[in-house]
């Protein structure tokens, strides 16, 4: 199977699982709740290899990721529609799509807010008053309300990476040494 069908499969049970998490906490009135806890979870994952391996590995069995990933939820104060979610979620085998699935769900958040969401990269986490200070700016740009999906990649060494939509703004360090590098080649 090529991989891009692989990766389709992924994106569409991601959405499946994140509408009817949307779904649920709409009814429940828990929207933004809901949000915080999936952001604290992606931030553990964020933080974490062996959490990350959890994730993404086919030899752990259901049983195995539902345990770890419950007690991983009580320590970080997890309850409710989120704690369930998550278990359903592993007792599915279904945790290698977690990632897809919250960033799916913080879009389909913005979308029934009336935002548009922006992918961020960032070499470091940003602050909260960087985070206010680029909405600010991609709100100018887009002339909506926007909310920002942060990830943290230290191999970009500086700068940002910012998708909203179709366009791509690299601001990067890296990219940038790389273009430098390609035109000192060119002139030498």
């Amino acid at each position: 199977m090529p991989v891009a069908d692989t990766s389709q499969q992924t994106s569409g049970v991601a959405e499946r699982y994140a509408l009817s998490l949307f779904e649920l906490a709409l009814e429940a009135n828990v929207l933004d709740q809901v949000r915080a806890d999936l952001d604290g979870f992606q931030a553990m994952i964020d933080e974490s290899d062996d959490l990350k391996r959890l994730i993404a590995s086919p030899v752990f069995s259901a049983d195995e990721q539902s345990r770890a990933v419950s007690a991983l939820a009580d320590k970080a104060g997890i309850k409710g529609i989120v704690a369930n979610f998550l278990k359903v979620v592993a007792g599915n085998r279904r945790l290698f799509a977690l990632p897809g699935m919250i960033r799916a769900y913080r879009e389909i958040l913005a979308r029934h807010r009336g935002e548009v969401t922006a992918e961020v990269t960032s070499a470091h986490a940003l602050s909260s008053a960087q985070e206010d200070e680029l909405k600010s700016a991609l709100k100018g740009v887009t002339g909506k309300d926007v909310a920002i999906d942060v990830s943290v990649d230290p191999s970009i060494l500086g700068g940002l990476i910012v998708k909203v939509g179709s366009r791509q703004i690299d601001t990067s360090l890296r990219t940038k040494l790389s273009t430098l590098k390609l035109a000192l080649k060119e002139v030498g």
